[in-house]
């Protein structure tokens, strides 16, 4: 221990003597630390071009059955039977279901007995008018053979009177006796009371003709009247019929049953409102479809039927959009969203669009236009909104410039203001910038 204790001073004069040595040798001047700069980043740099491009919307679409019937029932009754089951196609006029109404087929046994009631009293209204035509007639001939009477009657007199002028004169030159006037007077009194009561005769033909007439008025308007209360009665029956009818509940439409909401059995009411109780089926027609897309207000004056459509939906996220065409515009806005429905017509053979699937339609809407743009990547947005991009100098430096933005296609974004046609900006890329930072375009 002792001496390892003595080798320490003799140790730290060695050191002292190298360490002199090495400091005589380091020149006298500090040395100077270089600066390290940092390393220069690669950048995909991209152009502001000017590019003919077309203002577009983007929207959610939701498929629609072309048509689309809720089929209710307008009677009263139970499931008697169903002929049609969910997913069944169906063509128009096709029975679906029937409803048993014993009560309506009481009714309408009660209503054809009484047209038959009505039937008979027709025929008898028929029969009296024919026994009072033939009345009319027997009292024409009465009248007839009663004014052929009164002409004799009026002949007799007239050759009574005759005699009773010539008596009387030779009665008043003595040439004959009173009694002989008086015989002649009495002939001549009884043919003119005979001719009175032809008169009479005549009077009461004429009056049995007339009643004879008036009883053909009434047969006829009997007849009418039968004829009537029939005509109503089977317009009754008619109206009845119209009731079976709905107990028999039809296809309005050819498709396919999507819904099926009755059971056999099920007693059921009339519903002649949509929305009203459960529908009894629902019948879609898919042959082709309907894709509603709801337009915001900003975008809404500028949508026109034809204009083009691409419709992409998750269900088929492999498969290309669909290519289509705007059908129909509503032409004014839903106060409670503040949209305006956009239609489109799509061929569905294959029956792959499903009523129900949602997805979204890019519209291009308005002309095409020559507008400066940048790839969408190239620009970025804070979280306020505001746009801006990297723009890269000649020498390679970066400045942050905020632009102004216009149409964006999904693809090419307008840009109005910050930046100039031909001038440089970064594309995609992770890293965040700042001004005066060196990059290394590619």
């Amino acid at each position: 221990m002792k001496n390892l204790a003595k080798s320490y001073p003799r140790l730290s004069v060695g050191m002292a003597v190298v360490l002199s040595g090495f400091v005589g040798c380091s020149p006298s001047k500090t040395v100077e630390k270089k600066e390290v700069s940092p390393s220069v980043v690669q950048v995909k740099a991209v152009s502001v071009t000017a590019t003919p491009i077309r203002k577009s919307t983007l929207q959610p679409a939701t498929i629609d059955a072309y048509y689309r019937a809720e089929i209710r029932v307008k009677a009263y009754g139970f499931v008697r039977e169903i002929n049609s089951d969910l997913g069944d196609f169906v063509q128009t006029g096709d029975v679906l279901a029937v409803i048993d109404v014993p009560e309506l087929a009481k009714e309408r046994s009660v209503i054809e007995a009484k047209i038959q009631r009505l039937m008979a009293e027709e025929r008898r209204s028929e029969a009296g008018i024919q026994l009072a035509t033939a009345r009319v007639r027997s009292a024409e001939a009465r009248l007839a053979e009663t004014k052929s009477q009164m002409s004799g009657a009026e002949a007799s007199l007239a050759a009574s009177e005759a005699e009773f002028s010539r008596t009387n004169d030779l009665v008043r030159r003595g040439s004959l006796q009173q009694r002989m006037l008086d015989e002649v007077r009495l002939i001549r009194d009884s043919e003119a009371a005979q001719k009175e009561a032809m008169n009479a005769s005549v009077d009461s033909a004429q009056a049995e003709v007339a009643v004879a007439q008036a009883q053909v008025s009434s047969a006829k308007s009997d007849l009418d009247a039968a004829v009537a209360e029939t005509e109503i009665t089977r317009r009754e029956l008619e109206l009845l019929e119209v009731r079976f009818n709905y107990a028999t509940v039809r296809s309005p439409i050819s498709g396919v049953v999507t819904h099926r909401g009755v059971e056999m059995g099920d007693l059921v009411r009339e519903q002649s409102e949509v929305g009203s109780g459960e529908a009894l089926f629902v019948i879609s027609q898919v042959d082709k479809v309907r894709v509603h897309i709801p337009v915001p207000e900003s975008d809404a004056p500028f949508v026109q039927a034809g204009d083009e459509v691409k419709l992409s939906f998750p269900s088929f996220a492999s498969e290309k959009s669909i290519s289509a065409s705007v059908t129909r515009r509503a032409g004014s806005l839903d106060p409670s969203t503040r949209t305006m429905m956009v239609e489109v017509e799509l061929p569905n053979d294959e029956g792959k669009l499903l009523p129900g699937m949602f997805g979204q339609a890019l519209i291009s809407i308005g002309k095409e236009q020559a507008a400066n743009t940048l790839p969408a990547q190239a620009i970025r947005f804070r979280e306020d909104g505001t746009a801006y991009v990297y723009v890269i100098s000649s020498d390679d430096a970066v400045t942050v410039a905020q632009v102004t933005t216009g149409v964006d296609d999904g693809n090419q974004i307008e840009v109005l203001s910050g930046v100039k046609s031909g001038q440089r900006v970064i594309g995609a890329h992770l890293q965040r910038f700042v001004d005066g930072q060196k990059v290394k375009p590619l």
